[in-house]
């Protein structure tokens, strides 16, 4: 059962008539099925937690909305803390998108962290069933579009992961699963094992940008390409590596000042000089180094998505210029 909050008519949000008529958002086919996803989808592993404005994540997400971003991408954990961005979009959902729910295509995932103990991390049976449940509840939906391991988990039988993405799927709490973060083989093996299953493996999340091409080097994309399967590219600027903030040193406030995702280290002589390289033939080409690094993620062969994450309006805007860009000077 949905659990609802009323709110004053006045705040009530309506979507813009024109949220599918600007180009800058045309769909792709995910592999080879019937969906089609944004080519720049938005992800909210930050800057929609309980720490987080409400009134901003609102801002944010209608603007994405009514610019044709219908792909809203979740984990259980993001927040922080644990939990809080579904919260965060569960009480969107209450607040704006309820009359719009069949226009939007909402994912989660579990396989990291999320409770204390021996049943809430990694990939057993367990975990993932009351995960679902649980970010079900936080986001108050019945059902959400698409249904992630979120990491492979080496010491779980692959086939105990898999059999209860196919259990979830057939309960009707998610209508498409897919897998993040898995190796070569054990993506093989899923897809063998999904299609005999009647399940088929609907989309790869990887990490792809410039500085990182690991799922074209490793055959990833090319097997999901081969077989129908889409590929969505996460962290395409590398936490920001790939803009201009770092081009004159490690600014106060940023994500590699915080030593938590970013770390000093990674920024040594020889990344810097390549970065600053990158950042001046996009300049002279008359775009931002960000534009360039979207860009080319979305003219990699086997591509569906691009999943950016917004902490304003304005940044996400600059985000979706990337889809109009044809030339890229590489």
């Amino acid at each position: 059962m949905i659990i609802t909050h009323k709110m004053d008519i006045k705040d009530r949000y309506t979507a813009s008539s024109d949220r599918y008529a600007d180009s800058a958002c045309l769909y792709r086919r995910c592999g080879s099925s019937g969906v089609l996803l944004p080519q720049v989808s938005l992800g909210l592993w930050h800057n929609f937690g309980a720490d987080d404005p409400y009134c901003r994540s609102r801002r944010i997400t209608h603007y994405a909305f009514d610019h044709g971003i219908t792909h809203f991408d979740l984990a259980n954990n993001y927040g922080p803390p644990y939990g809080s961005a579904e919260e965060t979009f569960g009480r969107l959902m209450d607040d704006d998108f309820r009359p719009y729910r069949d226009e939007m295509f909402i994912s989660t995932k579990a396989g990291y962290d999320m409770w204390p103990g021996p049943y809430g991390n990694w990939g057993s049976r367990k975990y993932l069933m009351a995960s679902i449940d649980q970010s079900l509840r936080r986001m108050r939906t019945d059902y959400v579009d698409l249904f992630y391991s979120h990491r492979y988990d080496p010491d779980t039988p692959l086939r105990e992961t898999l059999q209860a993405l196919v259990d979830i799927v057939r309960s009707g709490k998610a209508l498409y699963v897919g897998i993040s973060r898995w190796p070569l083989e054990a993506l093989r093996y899923a897809y063998d094992y999904l299609d005999r299953h009647d399940v088929p493996l609907l989309i790869y999340q990887g990490r792809l940008n410039m500085l990182d091409r690991s799922p074209q080097q490793e055959g990833i994309i090319a097997f999901c390409r081969e077989h129908g399967v889409g590929f969505i590219s996460f962290s395409p600027l590398a936490q920001g590596l790939l803009t201009d903030r770092y081009l004159n040193g490690i600014p106060d406030g940023s994500r590699m000042s915080k030593e938590h995702f970013l770390k000093h280290s990674m920024l040594t002589p020889e990344l810097l000089a390549h970065l600053r390289d990158l950042n001046a033939k996009a300049l002279a080409a008359g775009m931002s180094l960000a534009d360039m690094a979207l860009a080319w993620i979305l003219r990699q062969e086997g591509v569906t998505s691009v999943l950016v994450g917004a902490s304003s309006e304005q940044q996400l805007a600059q985000d979706l210029a990337c889809v109009k860009i044809k030339d890229i000077p590489l």
